[in-house]
């Protein structure tokens, strides 16, 4: 009867000190990051969109003129949505990006990481980013702006 892995306590994978090994981690490292930045910039476009959209109708319902609409609500809770959605999306981006990278540098693969674990420019911008749309979606949702 054969044990597993799992049995044995052994890790899932068995890491050997190669270059092509080092250089394998660099890669996934290198791709988490690069769909970290795409979540980042989905997310700024979809809470940039949706404060120009608030912003641009309610400037266009006070230009003189301008027939009232329909439904003088409805590009706000639009803006509303996006920007909550931007955000959301955001915040689970940054927290599966954590998971990922935590994983990355445990110490199932310590002997194949790069000596520092720094923060990432993208990080920082995704932090600040949290905090600008969780405050436009609550200066759009009081009226504030």
């Amino acid at each position: 009867m054969s044990t597993t892995p799992a049995q044995t306590g052994a890790h899932q994978f068995e890491v050997h000190v190669t270059s092509d090994s080092h250089f394998a981690w660099l890669r996934t490292r290198m791709a988490a990051e690069r769909t970290f930045m795409a979540w980042l910039r989905t997310a700024v476009s979809m809470i940039g969109f949706g404060f120009t959209i608030v912003q641009f109708f309610e400037r266009l319902a006070s230009t003189e003129g301008v027939k009232a609409a329909l439904r003088p609500e409805a590009p706000r809770y639009l803006g509303l949505a996006l920007i909550g959605a931007g955000t959301l999306s955001l915040l689970v981006s940054t927290w599966q990006y954590r998971t990922l990278v935590g994983y990355l540098w445990s110490d199932t693969y310590k002997a194949i990481t790069m000596d520092k674990h720094a923060t990432t420019p993208a990080m920082t911008v995704a932090i600040v980013m949290i905090f600008i749309g969780l405050f436009a979606f609550f200066a759009v949702l009081t009226r504030l702006v």
